[in-house]
């Protein structure tokens, strides 16, 4: 018998590629994939198949950058290959970040 850790991921991946992609959902897979310091530093929107990521701060953006490939692979493993190809990082000094 697998445990509920091992089975939940596979479970929330399966759920996420077989809904329809909204707005709600693509925040939700970037907060999986990114985690909880770079999802309070962004604000995430879809372009296509284009993630525009903006922060409110150089050095956020160039953390993101940094590991933009990383990020690419978990967002395409929770939402599908085709879904987000590419990822644009942004600053906007007026988005608040902590």
């Amino acid at each position: 018998m697998r445990s509920l850790a091992h089975v939940m991921p596979a479970a929330i991946r399966e759920l996420l590629r077989s809904s329809p992609l909204s707005p709600g959902k693509v925040t939700f897979a970037w907060r999986a994939a990114v985690g909880p310091a770079f999802d309070r530093a962004t604000a995430v929107t879809l372009d296509g198949q284009l993630l525009i990521v903006e922060t409110g701060s150089a050095e956020w953006a160039r953390e993101i950058r940094r590991s933009t490939s990383t990020i690419l692979n978990r967002l395409q493993g929770l939402l599908g290959e085709a879904a987000v190809t590419s990822v644009q990082v942004r600053v906007n000094p007026n988005l608040r970040v902590p």
